[in-house]
């Protein structure tokens, strides 16, 4: 078998937030398709946003790789897709700085997008945006964990 076909993973993400700020969670689906192998994970944070907890899941499993791998991520979060293949490149160009009007201003989320930019350079990550709750197995699986987990931890800050 190709070491291509080895290093190739199929990965689903999502996040979900209570309030925006407020408890969030992120949750993953990996697949290896050459060894049938499926992993999943999911976390939570006490106050934060749907956008934060949509890029930790994708961070999540791309810090859980070994090995540089291909990855096909399937995301329904346009933040995600557009972030990754449009806009960080020209916040990179930028300083990391963003557009609004005529001004540059900061990027939001700026430490989770250096993280993920990081990553890009270890592993070849080629975006797919899906519809969010339109009945994607793997995307509603992950909506479903990444509310389960915050959920959980909004449960255990009461007692």
């Amino acid at each position: 078998m190709a070491q291509d076909a080895l290093n190739h993973i199929e990965l689903f993400t999502d996040g979900a937030c209570s309030g925006n700020p407020g408890p969030g969670g992120w949750a993953y689906i990996m697949k290896h398709p050459a060894s049938g192998k499926v992993r999943d994970a999911w976390g939570a944070e006490e106050l934060t946003t749907n956008n934060r907890m949509e890029l930790m899941g994708v961070i999540a499993a791309l810090e859980s790789l070994k090995v540089p791998c291909q990855v096909r991520l399937v995301t329904d979060s346009q933040y995600v897709g557009k972030g990754l293949m449009e806009w960080m490149p020209k916040w990179k160009a930028n300083g990391w700085r963003r557009k609004e009007g005529k001004a540059f201003k900061p990027v939001i989320n700026l430490d989770l997008w250096q993280r993920l930019d990081e990553l890009l350079g270890r592993h070849t990550v080629r975006v797919e945006c899906v519809l969010g709750h339109n009945g994607h197995p793997e995307n509603e699986a992950c909506d479903r964990m990444a509310v389960a987990a915050y959920k959980a931890l909004k449960a255990d800050l009461k007692d």
